[in-house]
C-alpha cells in the first residue's frame, strides 16, 4: 500500500490518509469543502460546496497519479436530499460523459457541520 498526501488538497482531520494507493486502486477518502490555501470553509451553498469538494477529489487523484476520468465509484453523503439537484449538476460539469457508479445517502451530520462530502475509488 502506498499513502497518498497533497498539499493540494486539506489536511485529514483525524488520524487517515487522504488517499492509499492498492493493487492499481486509488481509495480516496472524503473530502469535505475546505479550501487547502486557507484552510477554512469559505463557500455556505452546496453547489459552491460540492465545487470545492470535487476540487479537492481532482487533486488528490493527481497526486496519486490518477483523475476524474478514472473514478470508478464514488459516494456521495449529503446533509440533506433537498440539496441532490444542486450537488448533482456540478458533479455533472466534473464528469461530463464519464458517469461512474455512485451512491448517495443523506446523513444526519458531516463533519464541520459541511453539507455535502464525496469519497471515490479511482484506477492508476
Amino acid at each position: 500500500m502506498i499513502l497518498i498526501n497533497t498539499p493540494h488538497a486539506p489536511e485529514a482531520i483525524g488520524p487517515y490518509a487522504q488517499a492509499i494507493e492498492a493493487n492499481g486502486f486509488i481509495f480516496c477518502s472524503g473530502q469535505i469543502p475546505i479550501n487547502p490555501q486557507s484552510g477554512n470553509i469559505e463557500k455556505a451553498g452546496v453547489a459552491e460546496q460540492t465545487r470545492q469538494v470535487l476540487l479537492n477529489l481532482k487533486a488528490v487523484l493527481a497526486a496519486a497519479g490518477s483523475d476524474l476520468a478514472k473514478v470508478v465509484k464514488t459516494t456521495v453523503f449529503l446533509a440533506d436530499m433537498g440539496d441532490f439537484p444542486f450537488m448533482n449538476a456540478v458533479y455533472a460539469e466534473f464528469f461530463g460523459d464519464h458517469t461512474p457508479a455512485r451512491s448517495t445517502v443523506q446523513v444526519t451530520r458531516l463533519p464541520k457541520s459541511v453539507r455535502v462530502e464525496i469519497e471515490a475509488i479511482a484506477i492508476k
